[in-house]
């Protein structure tokens, strides 16, 4: 079939061309939207799954939401080791932007605040590092967001973009990709100001987005984050969603599906929407005609488990050391060993797979603490870890 008709887009965080079965969750999120503009009570939202689940597409498709209400929005990936400040400047200076505030002074005000938070060193001489600005010309307001301590700047200085919001009847949505990478005074700081915000009633949220563990970060730096925000984890798509993936796009360009090959096509890639995206994309340009069948998801297989193997698993493979891929390996084992399949099971004891390589769990601590930091394994519960990619146990047996 004509590659450039192809319709599937498997990209990191990049919308396919038929967002299915996330209408629950949008339209959930509209009536947040609407709750706050309106001054309701509302928790600020946290989207939590395995890579590969769509985080990324859903936390964008919120964002365009909040746009649409007229609401100033920004957007910030966090990164291991990198203070908040920065990016969290950045983002909210985008997001004033877009309120249109009428007062220039008040607006002056804000964007002085957020440039004295970004300039603003932590610890106890902290003082103001003028070299950077997150291309904001107001002069920097002092006195405010700029003590130094993280927790008491991050308070006010959503206070103040909140304030601002709720002048022009307006909201702020702050949205956060890879929310589990933030440090831990970040992480405690963003919990206190989410609380002041609905403890104030200002028009501001956090929306997050991170690995299956989130929950458990924000638990741990306040106790209070189990009430503060409103959990919704982002799974595999069911059976009639992901056909719905694979027959709107395809429909689009006068292309239909066999029901056989449908089955085999959810069969190959466990619902989980970025396979689902680039098995389309093999299928389609394998395919020699329409309808799809399901000899043509046979075919076109072997083509779309490469490209997951170079640019899905491969590339989170290669940045581990080898210790680290022995690791990796005998997580996977362990749950053979264990009578599950590596990609069906939740998790693995950490002494199981200590069993498998022959060692103490406490050697294996540093390749264990590595992968976590890396973002390849999580732990949900003490003394158990998983892969934080859908069958990535089964690309590790392939590789022998």
């Amino acid at each position: 079939m004509d590659p450039i008709r192809n319709p599937y887009a498997p990209g990191a965080g990049q919308r396919p061309p038929e967002l299915a079965g996330r209408d629950d969750q949008l339209r959930a999120f509209d009536v947040v939207l609407e709750r706050v503009a309106r001054g309701r009570p509302e928790r600020s939202l946290v989207l939590t799954g395995l890579r590969g689940v769509g985080k990324t597409v859903l936390l964008n498709a919120c964002r365009s939401a909040a746009v649409r209400k007229g609401w100033g929005t920004g957007k910030l990936e966090a990164r291991p080791d990198q203070s908040l400040r920065r990016p969290l400047a950045s983002a909210l200076h985008q997001a004033v932007r877009e309120l249109g505030h009428p007062e220039e002074d008040q607006v002056d005000h804000a964007l002085g605040v957020i440039r004295g938070f970004a300039q603003r060193e932590a610890g106890p001489n902290a003082k103001l590092r003028e070299q950077w600005s997150p291309g904001i010309e107001a002069p920097v307001v002092r006195g405010r967001a700029d003590s130094g301590d993280i927790e008491i700047d991050l308070v006010e200085l959503l206070s103040d973009v909140g304030g601002l919001a709720a002048d022009v009847g307006k909201g702020v949505g702050v949205f956060i990709d890879e929310m589990q990478d933030l440090g831990p005074d970040d992480v405690s700081a963003l919990c206190a100001a989410c609380h002041e915000m609905s403890q104030s009633g200002l028009p501001l949220i956090v929306v997050g987005a991170g690995l299956p563990h989130l929950p458990a970060v924000l638990s741990a730096s306040k106790s209070y984050s189990e009430r503060l925000f409103s959990y919704q984890r982002i799974d595999r798509l069911v059976r009639e969603a992901a056909d719905r993936a694979l027959q709107a796009p395809a429909a689009d360009e006068d292309a239909e599906f066999e029901e056989a090959a449908l089955e085999a096509m959810y069969t190959a890639t466990g619902g989980y929407p970025y396979f689902i995206q680039a098995y389309g994309k093999a299928v389609w340009d394998l395919a020699p005609r329409a309808p799809i069948t399901a000899s043509d998801v046979e075919v076109a297989a072997p083509e779309a488990e490469r490209e997951l193997a170079v640019g899905f698993f491969g590339s989170r493979y290669e940045r581990a050391t080898p210790a680290e891929r022995d690791y990796l390996r005998a997580m996977a084992d362990a749950a053979t060993e264990l009578g599950a399949d590596a990609d069906a099971v939740g998790s693995v004891a950490t002494s199981d797979v200590a069993a498998v390589l022959g060692k103490k769990p406490q050697s294996l601590s540093p390749a264990r603490d590595a992968l976590l930091k890396k973002g390849l394994i999580y732990s949900g519960e003490r003394g158990r870890i998983a892969f934080t990619v859908p069958h990535f146990g089964r690309y590790l047996r392939q590789q022998g």
